[in-house]
């Protein structure tokens, strides 16, 4: 059970892929593990049950990172909660573990959003926090750490893997599903059809986590 503040993003099948990804991947003994985009905690959590030793989860949101902070009492783990833009917020620290759940469905409005948006609005291309996230993480990543980051193939997934790379990240796809479109990609087929980031009557999207290790 997770308590989740009005306006703070649900936990979905994005989460739950990368949840799986998390265990698959097998967590360093010990490990210091930053959860991106918190949200409701959920993969914070997840991570600490885990065996991680130290988790610290950030958002952007107040109220994500009240229900971040109820949700880890109720589940009785200890986090580091921090309220602010991720790319900032831990800026000169290292991790072994990075999980990410980044905003990434394109938007008409280049604007930054507001309110429950903000938990899926990305800017035009889908990508307004991924590419500052992606030239981040080699620099949060300590020697032999791994990030797991999940999002839509509209996103551009090859521009993810080629910022990680330029970073001196191994990065590859690691886990790969299919969903119906939900509500907000119902909303915007045709705008997003328009673009040519989907197909003519397209109405799944493919998602995708990426791994990226930093091995040297």
């Amino acid at each position: 059970m997770l308590v989740r503040a009005p306006g703070v993003y649900r936990p979905q099948p994005d989460t739950w892929l990368l949840a799986r990804a998390m265990t698959e991947a097998a967590l360093p003994a010990g490990a210091h593990v930053l959860d991106a985009c918190t949200g409701t905690g959920a993969l914070a959590i997840h991570a600490a049950r885990r065996g991680a030793a130290r988790v610290t989860a950030v958002d952007l949101s107040r109220a994500a990172v009240a229900s971040a902070w109820l949700n880890s009492r109720l589940h009785g783990v200890r986090l580091e909660l921090l309220c602010g833009d991720v790319t900032r917020a831990v800026d000169g620290r290292r991790f072994d573990v990075i999980l990410a759940n980044p905003p990434y469905v394109p938007s008409e409005n280049p604007d930054r959003p507001r309110g429950a948006a903000r938990s899926w609005d990305a800017g035009r291309h889908g990508r307004s926090l991924l590419d500052p996230l992606c030239t981040k993480m080699p620099q949060l990543l300590g020697a032999g750490g791994i990030a797991l980051l999940v999002h839509s193939a509209v996103a551009d997934p090859g521009a993810s893997l080629r910022q990680l790379r330029a970073g001196g990240l191994k990065a590859t796809v690691v886990a790969r599903t299919v969903i119906p479109f939900g509500p907000v990609m119902r909303d915007r087929t045709g705008w997003l059809r328009t673009r040519g980031l989907i197909r003519p009557g397209q109405r799944h999207e493919e998602l995708v986590v990426i791994r990226a290790d930093r091995t040297r």
